[in-house]
């Protein structure tokens, strides 16, 4: 297993958030873990080591079956601060390799050992599926095709430039959700095959706010991603 590096600022570029702190009577879904008691933080943070013994191998042996030509040596990463908020994404530093960062808030906001199995899964499932990559190569594409036309149309640097940088947040955008998905369904296998419970796990989303078809959203509806992993269990047994 490799170590679990603990960091005292995020410096990476994330890929996704799986969760944010639920705005004051903002709606969630009907079914909710809520009832769930919090552990306590010794008992949540051995959790989360356990998850990590068990989830990593399985990942990395996924991802060099599925993808052998990228680095699959995941480090998996703890944000102490605070100020955080409940989070976790899979991200790159300026070498490539890849890390997993789970916010302190995150792992003590965890009801049982599954929820963080299958978090852990899911920001696996972003880089085996080179979401990264892709996300960006989209918004590349956004960035010039919005530019291009606001040339066109005659504007100046200034509103080149903005159009541009309206493309590159469109385009970057615009795959999200299915991105979200395939690290649903790719989770769940992950998160199975190590020994957990991924239907459980996915019940985190029912304390999170509910997206729904937001325009441009980056997550989709709760109920979708709870589904989605419905059908990938039915599939695996």
């Amino acid at each position: 297993m490799r170590a679990i590096v603990i960091l005292p600022m995020l410096a990476f570029l994330a890929a996704c958030q799986v969760a944010s702190p639920p705005p004051s009577g903002a709606p969630t879904s009907t079914a909710s873990s809520d009832n769930l008691p919090k552990l306590a933080p010794d008992v949540a943070m051995n959790n989360f080591r356990t998850v990590v013994a068990k989830v990593e191998p399985i990942a990395e042996d996924i991802c060099r079956q599925e993808t052998p030509d990228q680095n699959c040596n995941f480090t998996i990463a703890i944000e102490r601060d605070r100020n955080a908020g409940i989070n976790a994404f899979q991200t790159l530093d300026n070498a490539g390799n890849p890390y997993l960062v789970f916010t302190i808030g995150l792992i003590e906001d965890a009801r049982n050992i599954d929820e963080l199995a299958f978090v852990m899964g899911h920001e696996a499932a972003h880089h085996i599926a080179r979401h990264i990559p892709r996300q960006r190569a989209s918004a590349q594409g956004g960035a010039l095709i919005f530019g291009v036309l606001a040339g066109i149309a005659g504007g100046d640097a200034s509103m080149v430039q903005n159009a541009a940088d309206i493309g590159a947040t469109v385009g970057a955008r615009r795959f999200s959700q299915d991105h979200e998905l395939q690290a649903d369904a790719l989770g769940t296998v992950i998160a199975y095959r190590a020994g957990f419970d991924p239907e459980l796990g996915a019940q985190y989303f029912t304390r999170l706010p509910d997206p729904g078809e937001t325009f441009l959203g980056t997550h989709p509806p709760n109920a979708n991603r709870i589904q989605i992993v419905r059908d990938t269990m039915a599939s695996l047994r």
